[in-house]
């Protein structure tokens, strides 16, 4: 399947929780202007109509004929049915709306729906950052691959998707790369997404600048700002802030990691802001624990972590330990690379482009399965 090359028409959705986006793509491009709608969060016929105008309109730009309709919807959802659960952000959708089916109805086409985190890790599994690495992983003349991503959104709150060898792991209840919910390290009663999302950067911000949550306290984008010294306000709390956030961070994708084994991709809004967290979340990946004696370190992981936004990590990362070691019995040469690693890279797509090329590639790939 090369996506960036098929000639299917699918829709696709960008689905917030005050707009509606939809798209028409065929190779990986729109092929149609996209049209927004309000979502009509409070109503729940609205908000279907809306769902069937806007696909309506798409298609009919299309020239009338489409393959699928594939898109992203808030969760908790049973998402292999078309099946939505009770949203906090379209709170008309509750006891179970079967969207997918509705839809399928309506348009006599498959449907599928995904988790947001996980279209954007498919997307940038297929289209983005692990194509990206192994391009120069073979420019280098190393001959490790990568197959495997995890994906990772860091904004409102802290999504996940998880890529097996190009294929999407959903996981046996559609909850597989749900990293959100995974321990917070430093407040252990509490959960990731609490240090890893907007509001953690805004609190941390304002605890260390002395501010009262009821106080105006400044986005992330500004809070970057003042950290760089660009912006007035405090910029101790600021790069505090980050550091907290990479630290949290870091904490949970050394879990995840350590079952995933591939490259990490985040996006999202807080991951323009990598210059002032990376190193935190590095150390976390790098970094040691110990024996219950306080003892006997081992590695936080089996698998250094490089930043692959700096290109002096990258180049480190890139070359590895290759060489070439003698197959006893023939002194034939084969190429060896010792080295267990990942690489940690940002979005060149974004998240928003991410899902809606993993959203187009998912149906692809379900429609070939049914053929």
């Amino acid at each position: 399947m090369n996506p960036a090359s098929d000639t299917r028409h699918v829709l696709t959705l960008d689905a917030g929780g005050t707009t509606f986006a939809f798209h028409a793509i065929r190779g990986n491009e729109d092929v149609a202007q996209p049209v927004i709608r309000p979502s009509h969060p409070d109503n729940l016929k609205a908000c279907l109509d809306t769902l069937v105008e806007g696909f309506e309109q798409q298609r009919q730009a299309v020239g009338g004929t489409i393959q699928a309709i594939s898109f992203a919807f808030p969760g908790p959802a049973d998402y292999a049915a078309g099946i939505i659960g009770d949203l906090q952000n379209l709170p008309a959708f509750r006891g179970g709306v079967a969207l997918g089916p509705m839809l399928e109805d309506r348009f006599g086409v498959p449907v599928y729906l995904n988790n947001d985190g996980d279209l954007f890790a498919y997307g940038e599994a297929l289209s983005g950052l692990l194509p990206e690495i192994n391009g120069k992983l073979e420019a280098a003349g190393n001959p490790k691959r990568f197959q495997n991503l995890l994906g990772l959104t860091l904004g409102t709150g802290f999504g996940g998707g998880i890529v097996r060898q190009g294929q999407l792991f959903r996981g046996d209840n559609g909850a597989a790369g749900e990293i959100w919910c995974t321990r917070h390290k430093i407040h252990r009663d509490s959960y990731a997404e609490e240090g890893v999302s907007v509001r953690a950067v805004k609190r941390a911000y304002a605890t260390g600048a002395g501010l009262r949550i009821t106080d105006q306290v400044p986005d992330p984008r500004e809070i970057a700002a003042i950290a760089e010294g660009l912006q007035p306000g405090s910029q101790g709390a600021a790069c505090e802030s980050f550091r907290l956030l990479g630290e949290v961070a870091g904490d949970a994708i050394a879990n995840a990691i350590s079952l995933v084994d591939g490259l990490v991709v985040l996006g999202g809004g807080l991951s323009g802001a990598w210059p002032h967290f990376m190193p935190a979340l590095l150390a976390e990946l790098n970094g040691q624990l110990t024996s219950v004696t306080g003892r006997d370190p081992i590695p936080r992981t089996e698998l250094a972590a490089f930043n692959l936004e700096d290109e002096t990590q990258l180049d480190r990362f890139l070359k590895g330990r290759s060489r070439h070691i003698v197959v006893p019995g023939s002194g034939r040469l084969i190429p060896y690379d010792p080295m267990k690693r990942i690489g940690i890279g940002i979005s060149k797509l974004g998240a928003s482009r991410a899902v809606a090329l993993g959203a187009y590639a998912f149906a692809l790939d379900a429609l070939d399965r049914r053929a």
